[in-house]
């Protein structure tokens, strides 16, 4: 007992070891599922939290005229109904998530009932110039209808980091001192503040793009996304709440009493929320992270947005990989750009994407690919599911090895 509170918060081959273990191993899914069934309203806020407004996933009477002929959800709602979080064992280190690889061989109808089903597929030891040592974990998710039909297979990445502890108390209020001095001079230089203007936003809507309009080497238009302490907590009331960290009140703190999903809050020696970083500069700084930043699915869920809304209503966003890179912080503006890098035909008529995002110091903090089918005049529409939802099937970019590297 007093060796694993000593092994608190410690990546070791012991603590690696024992997370190891549970590769292959069924987990449970009870505090990463928000949504069960795909209602209109769980939609509906889901796409609000997302800041995603396309009407095909909450406007009925328009989606209803659409090719698919009733409301969708978007692809990124599967991450309301499992979070593709696993991160088992390794107590008390902190986890920070790395990416997706999504699988949609189905789109997301309204009122679905899911069945998912989740395992560690690998832990790898990691070296950096940031954490030393890191671990990161691989999950499988796979998402199923009520009748056992095959949606959708994720694989969620998280880094498993040392926690950054903060300084004597001494040289912490030096540093506020500081800080706060700074502060004040740099505001004396501002006059008035600098208001960036969003790029407009394309939405291809009902415009089909046939597979043979585009060509290898096309740029999609960029698109902006500011981070903003609001459009954290609006992620938050759509996707998962506080289900992540325990639930809310009292239940939370019982939560934190019987896992080790917490942080010690220094201060007090009550044991606080892991996701403090998201909602305070001061917490973001204390995990390593530079200030309040975002949350990876919220990001991520910006690039798959940026997808739906160029490819049209008529395509399928087969498949998106998406490694976050760098932190992105409150005030920060996010481009999104793509270009496309291949097309061929595999069963259905696919093109491929890369992604990029980059912060306005033009610093890249996202990074990622796509994989479209496109109806086609030559091929004719998209059938759904991909190969016919079959699990071990799958497409792959000709020209392009699709292994994902964590920056």
């Amino acid at each position: 007992m007093i060796e694993a509170a000593n092994r608190w918060g410690v990546i070791d081959d012991q603590s690696v070891a024992e997370s190891a273990e549970l590769i292959g191993v069924p987990l449970r899914r009870d505090q990463m599922q928000w949504n069960r069934v795909a209602t209109p309203d769980a939609i509906r806020q889901f796409a609000i939290g997302a800041g995603d407004n396309n009407p095909l996933w909450s406007d009925g009477q328009y989606a209803n005229s659409s090719h698919w002929g009733l409301q969708l959800a978007p692809p990124s709602f599967l991450y309301s109904v499992d979070a593709t979080i696993v991160a088992p064992k390794l107590p008390g280190v902190q986890w920070i998530y790395a990416g997706t690889r999504w699988r949609w061989y189905e789109s997301i109808k309204v009122n679905t009932m899911f069945q998912v089903q989740a395992q560690l597929l690998k832990v790898e030891n990691k070296m950096g110039n940031r954490f030393g040592r890191w671990v990161l974990q691989t999950g499988e998710i796979t998402y199923r209808d009520s009748q056992g039909l095959i949606l959708c297979i994720a694989e969620g990445r998280v880094a498993r980091t040392p926690r950054q502890r903060r300084k004597e108390k001494e040289k912490e209020k030096a540093n506020i001192s500081n800080s706060a001095s700074q502060l004040d001079q740099h505001s004396k230089k501002i006059e008035k503040p600098s208001v960036v203007k969003p790029l407009d936003r394309f939405r291809r809507g009902s415009q089909t793009l046939l597979w043979e309009q585009v060509q290898v080497g096309d740029e999609i238009e960029k698109v902006d996304e500011f981070l903003t302490l609001g459009r954290i907590f609006s992620w938050y009331t759509g996707a998962q709440g506080a289900l992540h960290y325990g639930g809310a009140h009292r239940d939370a703190v019982q939560y934190r009493h019987r896992h080790d999903d917490y942080e010690i809050n220094h201060a007090t020696g009550a044991k606080d929320s892991a996701a403090r970083g998201h909602f305070s500069s001061r917490e973001g700084k204390d995990t390593g992270m530079g200030g309040t930043y975002d949350v990876g699915l919220q990001r991520i869920a910006w690039v798959i947005a940026f997808m739906t809304d160029w490819i049209g209503d008529d395509a399928h966003l087969a498949e998106i990989d998406v490694n976050v890179v760098a932190p992105n912080l409150v005030g920060d503006t996010t481009t999104i750009s793509g270009t496309l890098t291949n097309k061929w035909f595999d069963e259905h008529a696919f093109i491929s994407v890369d992604l990029i995002g980059r912060n306005q110091r033009d610093v890249v903090t996202t990074k990622g690919s796509a994989i479209v089918a496109l109806p086609s005049s030559q091929h004719g529409q998209v059938r759904l599911p991909i190969f016919g939802g079959d699990e071990t099937r799958w497409t792959s970019n000709p020209m392009k090895n699709q292994t994902a590297n964590i920056a």
